[in-house]
Formats: C-alpha cells, structure tokens, sequence
C-alpha cells in the first residue's frame, strides 16, 4: 500500500486550499460545505467547492474528514504541516527537545530520533499508515461523521488511493468504531506515537469537550510522558503564531 503518498497528499491540500484563496478560503470552504454535508444553502455553493478543491490533491476528502463546523478553526492547523516531511520534522523537533530536558534531569542522554522523515521507504510506510489511522480516527472525534459523510469520504479517499488493499484499509478505518487504545496500538515506537499524537492535535479542535478528552485518553493509551505530550502541543502553539 502507497500509505505515504495519500497522506502527504491530504495534508499539502490543507496549505493548498488556503493558498488558493488567500486567509478566506476556509471560510469559503466552510460555507460549500454546509450544502455538501449538511443539505444547507449556503451562498458559496457547490460549484465554489468545485473551484476551490479544483487541483487541491486531497482538499475534497480532508475537507470531509474536518467537517463543516471545524474546517474553518482546524483548517489553518493543517496549511501549518504542509506535507508529510514538514510533520515529520516537527516531529524530530518537538521529540528533540523532550529527550535534552530529560538529560538535563539526569536521565538518558539523547539519542537520534527516528522519525518518518528519517526513515528508509519500508519503515516511512510504516510510520505514514500508523498516523493516517489517527488522523482518521480523530476526525470521528467529535461525532459529526454519520454514514452519509462517511460514505463521501470513503469515495474521494478512493479517488486519491488507487490500489484495493489500501481501499480496503480505509473502509474498516473509516467504519471503526472510535477507540483510542486501537488507535494507540498501531505505535510500534516511541518517535511513532509521538507523530500520531502530533497530527491528533492538527486534526482536533482542542476547545470541543469530547475532542479535547479524546486527545487526553489517546496521549494515555500511546504512554506519552507527561513532558512530551506537552513539548508536541508547544509545538504546534509556536507553529501557528508564525503563521
């Protein structure tokens, strides 16, 4: 399965679709989608999505998977990453600077980490899948997904994964039951779950109750160290004010 190659693809569209438009076009967005999701009448309209999302990769499917009430304030989060290798390095950065603190505390000294921008394909792969599932899965955070929505989002996935194996995958996500300690199993490392955390926390508004508790009991059922949770959600506060 071409794992890596989806993914990048859906977070470069979240850079994409704002750039097409400028600060506005999550706006613009929010409004399509109200009438593609939500049956609404919104004035952007259908063919203002089309124009939007038009060369935008994944822009369709991400937009999906963000819902009609987040994409406006998780939007920007995404255009933040860019790409694959950009979560990758954050990644690095943030998994980093926990590992220097621990130093300083008389802990282990730093090793290289082994993050996904880092890595040989085989293991990338590895790393692009484990954080494909939790972004999938903190999309149904807030419960908006219903079987309507999943139903589109599985098909523009579809349109973007070519082969059935990874068809295949994306339709058991996607009809999975939410669960936090099956999400944290696919992290067969620490840099691994590290990254899953990391783009939970793109993917979520952190001001939604039951998005914000969902976070608290992945980060739980990943193991992550207390300081570390912290170091990768600094990151992405510092990520944004740049931006």
């Amino acid at each position: 399965m071409n794992t890596r190659g989806l993914l990048d693809q859906l977070l470069k569209s979240g850079q994409e679709m704002l750039q097409q438009k400028g600060g506005g076009a999550s706006s613009g967005l929010g409004g399509a989608l109200g009438g593609l999701l939500g049956g609404g009448s919104g004035k952007s309209g259908g063919s203002d999505l089309g124009s939007m999302l038009k060369g935008a990769g994944g822009g369709a499917a991400l937009a999906m998977l963000l819902g009609n009430k987040r994409v406006r304030k998780v939007g920007g989060k995404v255009a933040v990453y860019g790409g694959l290798a950009a979560l990758g390095v954050l990644a690095y950065k943030a998994y980093g600077n926990w590992q220097a603190q621990q130093a300083q505390q008389g802990g282990a000294q730093p090793v290289e980490p082994q993050t996904l921008d880092r890595l040989p394909a085989p293991q990338a792969e590895q790393h692009s899948r484990a954080i494909l599932k939790a972004l999938v899965a903190a999309a149904k955070a807030d419960g908006h997904v219903d079987d309507r929505e999943r139903q589109l989002i599985e098909e523009e996935l579809g349109k973007l994964a070519q082969d059935a194996e990874l068809q295949a995958w994306l339709h058991t996500e996607l009809n999975k039951s939410l669960d936090p300690a099956d999400v944290a199993r696919a992290a067969s490392t620490p840099e691994m779950a590290a990254e899953m955390y990391l783009a939970s926390v793109l993917m979520v508004d952190e001001e939604h109750f039951m998005e914000r508790a969902y976070l608290e009991e992945l980060a739980r059922q990943l193991q992550l160290p207390p300081a570390l949770k912290e170091e990768l959600e600094t990151q992405v506060r510092v990520e944004l004010q740049r931006v």
